[in-house]
């Protein structure tokens, strides 16, 4: 087992940096890897015992079922899908983690270099008594934009594509519908949301988890908002 520490003072440096940093008049957003490039010092690599489809912290309750996607930063992704589902609306539980790429354990720092082929993803364990599969991926399609390939504003790279990892065969066929119907009905341009078989999902370093409610002066993807009205 490897076991790492992050370094903390300058996690504490980096999290005062940001809450007395100012965003630039100009109309040059500052991408999130502008923010995460100070923590790349604290990447603490994942140990695990059994690797799979799924996160190997969550535990999925009996009855319970597991969605998967990728939105652009995993940040913000977590931080809307909590907002929106949690407190008794369906959520039970989530990670943030990378998938859809070919090497193992890969790290925050080498995800980041665009070149493992993974997403930074979000897994969610949801009860489908309260909410269903469909209604978490119509949020999908409405919270990001599922547009612009491998980009999320100004955050570009294969890491923040628009994608869904599918669990089974109903929920590729859910997601299927529900990507053509957004792209024939809701936004101007070609929806390039790729839909793609789960794999191995890898959990995000320790301090990924969680990340706006611990850092409520982080960067958020200014791409990550409820569309209402649809475009046409």
């Amino acid at each position: 087992m490897r076991v790492a520490f992050p370094d903390l003072s300058a996690m504490m440096l980096a999290a005062a940096w940001m809450r007395n940093a100012t965003l630039p008049l100009s109309k040059n957003i500052p991408s999130r890897l502008s923010f995460a490039n100070r923590r790349f010092s604290q990447s603490v690599m994942s140990s695990h015992v059994e690797q799979g489809p799924l996160s190997p912290s969550m535990k999925v309750p009996e009855g319970a079922d597991v969605a998967t996607v990728a939105a652009g930063c995993f940040w913000g992704t977590e931080h809307f899908y909590r907002k929106h589902f949690g407190d008794g609306k369906g959520l039970v539980d989530c990670r943030v983690g990378y998938t859809g790429g070919e090497k193992a354990d890969p790290s925050y720092r080498e995800v980041c270099t665009s070149t493992t082929g993974h997403a930074e993803a979000l897994q969610i364990v949801f009860d489908p008594k309260v909410v269903s599969y469909e209604t978490l991926i119509d949020f999908f399609f409405r919270m990001h934009d599922p547009t612009t390939l491998n980009k999320q504003g100004p955050d570009t790279g294969p890491q923040y594509r628009s994608s869904i990892f599918y669990h089974n065969d109903e929920q590729k066929r859910i997601s299927e519908e529900l990507k053509q119907k957004y792209d024939k009905t809701f936004y101007k341009n070609p929806v390039v949301t790729t839909i793609e078989p789960i794999k191995i999902f890898w959990d995000a370093e320790t301090y990924h988890q969680l990340y706006l409610v611990n850092n409520p002066d982080g960067y958020e993807c200014p791409s990550h908002f409820l569309r209402v009205k649809p475009e046409l």
